[in-house]
């Protein structure tokens, strides 16, 4: 009766790792020769791992990455992929969102690019750090949208406090002078406070061009490129391949 009296508190209290851990230690022939701090400590490190877990698929949930089962365990290092194996396990440490910096993933199709950007979003939400993942035309025609119903503001705001951003298939299609716009907002928002990730199928070479407005090509590009990482893949597409990995 009070074992059901102590399990019901807990769960009141919002403690369900430890009162799962506690329900256990009941049938645990192990634990039950333990002094009591450490079958204390057992179960302060049960509801610590609860709510580290529990954190974690929210964060992955939050990301909706296109890749959600990309990881840094199953990256190809194969030989003309233009892939640095301890570059990119560096990458994986999610130092540079931590620092605040920018990461570019340049190739042609099917390289590769989306997937390995998913693997670092991946990486970033294991570790607590907050990602969302979006194509950069969605993003705009979410913006675009934002601007009609009042909502821009609080869109900025909710993209500014993301720790990493990842912006997917960057260069497909030809940018209108509100998306450009629209796009230094974002970035004017996260450079120096956070981390921002794009990938291409153009090479870096090419953005300035491609943006078509001199003066915003350079505030952009200074708040892309300023301090950023940058992965310039090659090689044939991994789509051929029969696992889907990158």
């Amino acid at each position: 009766m009070l074992l059901q009296h102590t399990l019901t508190s807990l769960r009141a209290l919002r403690l369900p790792g430890m009162a799962s851990g506690y329900e256990e230690q009941q049938t645990s022939a192990a634990t039950a020769a333990l002094a009591f701090d450490d079958r204390f400590a057992l179960l302060v490190d049960r509801e610590q791992t609860w709510r580290d877990n529990r954190r974690i698929q929210r964060l992955l949930r939050e990301a909706k990455l296109k890749s959600s089962q990309a990881c840094l365990e199953e990256v190809r290092y194969a030989s003309g992929r233009g892939l640095d194996q301890a570059v990119f396990a560096q990458l994986g440490s999610c130092q540079w969102i931590r620092h605040q910096q920018n990461l570019v993933i340049t190739g042609a199709t099917g390289c590769g690019k989306t997937w390995l950007a998913c693997a670092l979003g991946n990486a970033a939400c294991r570790q607590g750090l907050s990602v969302v993942y979006t194509r950069a035309p969605r993003l705009f025609e979410e913006l675009r949208i934002a601007h009609g119903d009042g909502s821009f503001g609080k869109r900025l705001l909710a993209l500014a406090k993301t720790d990493l951003l990842i912006l997917d298939d960057w260069g497909l299609a030809p940018l209108g002078q509100a998306e450009r716009n629209d796009l230094l907002e974002v970035l004017d928002d996260r450079v120096g406070t956070r981390a921002t990730l794009i990938t291409s199928q153009l090479p870096v070479e090419h953005w300035h061009a491609y943006l078509n407005d001199p003066t915003l090509a350079d505030a952009i590009l200074d708040r892309v490129l300023h301090a950023a990482h940058k992965l310039a893949l090659s090689g044939e597409s991994q789509r051929k391949r029969p696992k889907v990995a990158a």
